[in-house]
């Protein structure tokens, strides 16, 4: 990693407005900001970056960030991969096993090295978010179930040390079973998930006050998998921290100012050269910059079909023809490429929440679309794109086969005449999800869907 520059500390370094008389409440305000300042969040996570080295070191197993916060802790070139546990699902009371994120892309990770480190880090005050305390635990109590129910000593929920109280971990195993059986639920082919793993799963924590179990390494008899908080634990405010900030990763929208984890691991000398007045300019450039250098977008083929993808709206990918129809959620129908072409629908929907509720009035297009033109050939191939490739365009994707493909992922010529209902939409989503693993329709999207598809 290198030294580490020191936090900027002194008086000189902190920046004050420049008025003639403030009270003390306003010093203080001051004071605070100055401590969360750009560059002691960026050393901070510099510093968090060492120790999660460290880790894999210790363990020798890749690393896994757990998105969005772990990629800031994770060089790209030594990062194997992403995963998406939400800490909400380890809320007290509130605890549950997502269908929208699986988080199947782990197993062939931890197969090829017998195991893998998922990196997060918390805000002030946590030794670790629940994301790791609590999620992740559940998950893996509910694979090494539903894929090994005969390794039963695999089979309860492993929690850290002295952490929750002895209700709560009784409520969560109590759980589990019923988790297991919604996995079932969903018809994932088991077998071949069972063979992506190959092996039950062992949890252990790695955090700055302990690695536990202690001395459990890595074993032919499971998959290790190491859940590693990367922030020091900080009790007190920032400015008794001489500047480090625990959990500096965390809503990075909030101050990064469009910075992002590949474009601060490319441009650290840069960065922490500059003066904290000039780094939002310097930023803005280096991610334009960035962006130019951006290869584009790879759409990816929802499994079990063997024609639907989905990918980020890209224009070399809608412009290339590799595909034979193409769907942009965002795009607007004024958009010369669409002009009088019969393969091309852009359907002109909002951002955020204005967007989901846009999608539910252009589902009927996008019926009426996929059924004229793939009833032509049914082999035809169908990209389904929006700006993210996180919400809208699964969730179009999700009506399409819903209403046109069978169990098999084949299309049928007409729509279903079965009852659709909340499990079936919830199998075909798994699809989608298990395909491409960062997709995360908001609940107002998929409550869209749900009010077209059983309306």
């Amino acid at each position: 990693m290198g030294t580490s520059e020191p936090f900027p500390v002194s008086l000189s370094d902190l920046h004050f407005p420049s008025t003639e008389q403030q009270t003390i409440s306003q010093t203080l305000s001051s004071l605070r900001r100055s401590a969360l300042s750009i560059t002691n969040r960026l050393r901070s996570v510099q510093s968090d970056a060492s120790f999660v080295q460290e880790v894999a070191d210790h363990y020798d197993l890749p690393l896994v960030a757990n998105e969005r916060c772990g990629s800031w802790y994770i060089p790209p070139n030594a990062k194997a991969g992403s995963a998406y546990f939400k800490s909400t699902d380890g809320h007290t009371g509130q605890w549950d096993f997502s269908f929208r994120r699986l988080n199947l892309q782990v197993f062939p990770v931890a197969r090829e090295h017998g195991g893998c480190i998922i990196v997060d880090s918390t805000r002030r005050g946590k030794l670790m978010p629940d994301a790791l305390s609590k999620t992740v635990p559940i998950w893996c109590a509910v694979v090494n179930r539903a894929l090994f129910p005969s390794e039963t000593d695999y089979h309860a929920v492993e929690f850290p040390p002295e952490y929750l109280p002895a209700s709560e971990e009784s409520q969560i195993e109590n759980r589990i079973d019923s988790f297991v059986q919604s996995l079932k639920d969903l018809k994932l082919d088991l077998d071949n998930l069972r063979q992506q793993l190959t092996k039950p799963i062992r949890v252990a924590w790695a955090n700055r006050s302990y690695f536990y179990p202690t001395d459990l390494p890595k074993d032919p008899k499971y998959n290790l998998i190491v859940l590693c908080s990367a922030s020091k634990r900080v009790h007190g405010a920032e400015m008794s921290e001489g500047g480090y900030i625990q959990g500096a990763g965390d809503d990075s929208e909030g101050w990064a100012h469009g910075l992002t984890p590949p474009v601060f691991w490319a441009n650290q000398p840069v960065l922490f050269s500059t003066h904290e007045e000039d780094l939002p300019s310097v930023i803005q450039d280096l991610v334009d910059e960035h962006r130019r250098q951006d290869t584009g977008h790879q759409a990816i083929l929802v499994a079990p079909t063997k024609n639907l993808y989905i990918s980020q709206t890209d224009p070399s990918l809608n412009e290339s023809g590799r595909y034979d129809l193409v769907i942009d959620c965002n795009g607007g129908p004024e958009a010369e490429a669409v002009q009088g072409n019969p393969r091309r629908l852009n359907l002109g929907c909002g951002h955020s929440k204005l967007g989901s509720r846009d999608l539910r009035k252009q589902l009927d297009k996008v019926k009426e679309f996929v059924e004229t033109q793939m009833a032509k050939d049914p082999s035809s191939s169908l990209l389904v794109t929006c700006e993210t490739g996180k919400d809208l365009s699964p969730a179009a994707l999700l009506a399409v086969l819903c209403l046109f493909y069978n169990d098999d992922g084949e299309f049928i010529t007409s729509p279903a005449s079965r009852v659709i209902e909340k499990q079936f939409i919830r199998q075909r989503l798994a699809w989608i999800v298990s395909s491409k693993h960062d997709v995360n329709p908001s609940r107002s999207t998929l409550q869209s869907v749900n009010a077209f598809l059983m309306s």
